[in-house]
């Protein structure tokens, strides 16, 4: 069995800290920000609170975890008056605690930061205690020493020159220092005398009293790094092994995780730092090959062909899970990644539809079908959301014009008339691109909303408004007011908006919202006097006929095809670092901070946010993108962009999170090209030749088959068979409620009388197809669950404790062990 590589997914919301110590200044206040790391690499910053001992963040955070790592810390920053950060605390939770907060918002006390508590990485050591004797026949045991290598060191200041100490109980030895790398290669070995010479003993290596004295010595190995600076070298990380284990074996090679000092600073209380309320969602997912997914994945594609579509597998998800989005994220996915989106949202739609009794409640409820829609519609009108609103939403931003209309919120010197004005021409501006984007409307949406339209007009006849407000339901007060209430949850900003701007975008959303609603009487849409006052500017005609234009464009199944029209749509943009290509001979080639866009037309880069570029790479000039390696300029988290005639940009990201993020979308949107590379040079071309084959010609090809196999299409990167894995997790954690479920079909075919209450908050219209489907279900995860367990047996038995993978000190696989061999003792 190949089970595919692990996915780590991480949900983060950062909600707010509370009780910060006070600053050392007269007015007290702090301006605070929050980072997240990936052990201490920085993965996300939250903006900065200004004058605020409790800072209210409210931001979410969502990544695809790219590499292993044991702690997921929160670090809280005071920014002060001359722009210097100082760390107020942290909290840090191990990988394997993450399943204790999972979904739950949590309170953690902040923790003091010094150099004894912030340690990572991992030492990979050779021990031999040896028995010499002497030229005068006497014996005396002795105790070899390698430190071989080190991976995952911290940058300390950003820098890393590692060496390590080595002591036993005495003088310590030092190893050479390695110069910029945190994975330095020491190969270095110490000798230590461990006994005095004594008279040789037949009966045994030791003494009693060199017993003793072996089994009270230890090791210790101590990782610094080199600093220029006053205050001496940092403490990275130590690790100390006592002796006595030796005594079963003369030689013991391990990889060890490196551990804080154990004499750290502990004079704060937990409590003098204030504390930090969090919300964590961590899902880790083993993924086999694709045929292991194939009866349950089958299964869940003809949902949409099933009669009814409540006795199919994806609905009875939605029936069985606690929340309705828990069953729509990972169905909406497959299904789009499957191409069959569109017939399972209409099948579910026109169910719920048939059982709508008042045309006004139509998709108001927090169905299955509403929050399919949701996701479908976040998934593929991101970029449609990006054309549309983006430019708005950025000059709102950056203008800060006063739009406050309610007299009582009024600041000083503002001007009520003033402020509705502002307001009215942003209501206006965002109302006409809304209403004038419809031929930029995603098919897959367009073709939803058709579906929708038809199935609501056949239901009510004599309404011939539902039509409109079954589509309006959907994109405006599910996808366009809520992307302007809350323009960060759609990557439309890169933070929460600050308080006024926050209060003109809820102005603004609720607005639109009522405009698209196309209800009879406005004014009552609004609880406030000066909304419905307000509201006044745009009761006339001509915007209930552009919203009704607009509609009918989308929901019609023969529009135009927006292709023929593109515009540039902007992927991705952000500071990065790049190394200067060297056009000319001896030009310098040195690195610089540049800001990085990407489109779907190019790639460009200049030296700020706005400026002219400096430099475009045409999307169909984009050979490959792969990775770095880090020998190559001693910088983590580096890519290439290679272009024809061999010419290679070399790019560094921020962190690990945001070098994936642009290798896939790089790699996503120039899938396509006709002259993409099959081989590439893994590291960089420096002296006169190729780090990793030595070839000295500049164009020589390339050493590594190329990475590959992504999806062309933009706007969706789904793995089906991580979905898959999702859904059989899910069915797996409701089982008791599908055997609920099934006793339910039971009764309600064998007994049809009054419906069991317990059994009641199930739909079942067709009880023997819905049993058919539950029993092949249960088939299905249960297949699924053998072959996880087998898996988990396998790796149990190859995998060896103090390997590369699984250092001593791993405690989730110290964990892991445990749970296993509590289950071979069960078993027997």
């Amino acid at each position: 069995l190949i089970c595919n590589p692990s996915g780590f997914f991480s949900f983060l919301s950062l909600g707010e800290a509370k009780n910060l110590p006070t600053y050392p200044g007269p007015n007290k206040m702090r301006d605070c920000y929050c980072t997240v790391n990936l052990d201490q690499e920085e993965v996300f910053r939250t903006k900065i609170v200004e004058k605020s001992l409790c800072p209210f963040y409210g931001e979410d955070f969502y990544c695809e975890i790219p590499r292993t790592f044991r702690h997921l810390s929160f670090y809280i920053f005071d920014r002060d008056v001359f722009r210097r950060d100082s760390i107020i605390g942290k909290v840090a939770i191990q990988k394997e605690d993450l399943q204790k907060y999972h979904n739950r918002d949590t309170w953690f006390q902040l923790q003091h930061v010094d150099a004894d508590s912030e340690v990572q990485g991992k030492v990979h050591l050779e021990l031999r205690l040896s028995e010499v004797i002497t030229d005068t026949g006497v014996i005396c045991h002795k105790l070899a020493t390698r430190v071989l290598e080190c991976q995952g060191l911290p940058i300390v200041n950003g820098q890393c020159d590692p060496y390590a100490t080595v002591t036993l109980a005495g003088p310590s030895r030092q190893t050479k220092v390695k110069k910029k790398t945190n994975n330095p290669h020491f190969d270095e070995v110490f000798y230590f005398e461990v006994t005095r010479p004594s008279s040789y003993n037949k009966k045994s290596h030791f003494d009693i009293e060199d017993v003793d004295e072996v089994d009270k010595m230890e090791i210790r190995v101590d990782l610094w790094n080199a600093s220029n600076l006053k205050f001496g070298d940092e403490f990275l990380g130590e690790l100390r092994l006592p002796l006595k284990f030796l005594r079963q074996s003369s030689s013991y090679e391990a990889w060890y995780f490196l551990q804080p000092r154990d004499n750290g600073n502990k004079s704060l209380k937990p409590d003098d730092l204030g504390s930090l309320r969090l919300n964590v969602v961590y899902t880790e997912d083993h993924v086999f090959s694709s045929d292991y997914y194939s009866p349950l994945r089958d299964l869940l594609l003809k949902s949409a062909d099933v009669e009814p579509v409540s006795a199919s597998a994806a609905h009875i998800l939605g029936e069985v899970c606690r929340e309705k989005q828990e069953a729509a994220i990972p169905l909406v996915r497959l299904f789009l990644h499957y191409g069959r989106i569109v017939p399972f949202i209409s099948a579910i739609a026109n169910a719920e539809v048939k059982r709508t009794q008042d045309p006004n409640t139509i998709f108001r409820g927090n169905s299955l079908t509403s929050k399919c829609i949701d996701e479908t519609m976040k998934l593929a009108g991101m970029h449609y959301l990006q054309v549309t609103l983006k430019p708005i939403i950025d000059e709102i931003c950056q203008v800060h014009k006063p739009c406050e209309i309610d007299p009582v919120k009024l600041k000083d010197g503002e001007n009520l008339e003033n402020n509705r004005e502002n307001l009215r021409q942003y209501v206006d501006r965002i109302f006409t691109v809304i209403t004038k984007s419809g031929v930029s409307c995603p098919t897959v949406m367009c073709d939803i909303f058709f579906s929708l339209r038809e199935s609501a007009a056949k239901r009510f006849q004599g309404d011939l408004d539902v039509r409109y407000t079954a589509v309006s339901s959907f994109i405006f007060l599910r996808f366009f007011a809520p992307a302007i209430l809350s323009p960060n949850l759609f990557q439309l900003t890169p933070h929460h908006p600050d308080p006024q701007i926050s209060r003109t975008l809820t102005l603004i959303s609720k607005t639109i919202q009522t405009l698209g609603s196309l209800s009879k009487s406005k004014s009552a849409n609004f609880k406030e006097s000066y909304m419905a006052t307000f509201y006044d500017y745009f009761n006339e005609q001509k915007y209930a006929d552009a919203v009704k234009n607009f509609l009918d464009l989308i929901s019609s199944s023969g529009r135009r095809d927006h292709k023929s029209i593109e515009q540039p749509i902007l992927l991705k943009e952000g500071f990065m670092i790049k190394r200067a290509q060297g056009r000319k001979r001896f030009g310098m080639k040195n690195f610089k901070k540049r800001w990085f866009r990407l489109t779907n037309h190019e790639f460009t880069y200049q030296k700020s946010k706005g400026d002219h570029p400096l430099c475009s790479i045409p999307i169909e000039n984009i050979l490959a993108v792969e990775r770095l390696e880090e020998e190559s300029f001693k910088m983590k988290n580096m890519f290439q962009v290679i272009q024809p005639e061999r010419r290679v940009l070399y790019i560094q990201a921020n962190n690990c999170v945001e070098a994936k993020d642009w290798i896939d979308i790089l790699t996503k949107v120039s899938q396509c090209n006709k002259k993409r590379l099959t081989v590439y040079h893994p590291s960089a071309y420096l002296n006169g030749h190729w780090l990793c084959c030595k070839a000295t010609a500049d164009n020589t090809p390339g050493c590594t088959p190329c990475t590959g196999g992504l999806p062309a299409n933009i706007q969706l990167d789904i793995d089906g068979d991580r979905e898959t894995e999702r859904i059989y997790s899910l069915f797996n954690l409701y089982m008791p409620k599908l055997e609920k479920m099934q006793e339910a079909c039971g009764s309600k075919s064998v007994y049809d009388g009054p419906e069991e209450e317990e059994y009641s908050t199930f739909i079942i219209d067709d009880p023997k197809e819905t049993y058919k489907t539950l029993k092949l279900i249960i088939e299905g995860v249960g297949t699924l669950d053998q072959e996880h367990a087998q898996y988990k047996r396998d790796k149990f038995k190859k995998t060896k404790y103090g390997s590369q993978e699984h250092p001593i000190g791993d405690k989730s696989f110290q964990t892991y062990i445990r749970q296993q061999s509590e289950i071979s003792a069960h078993s027997i």
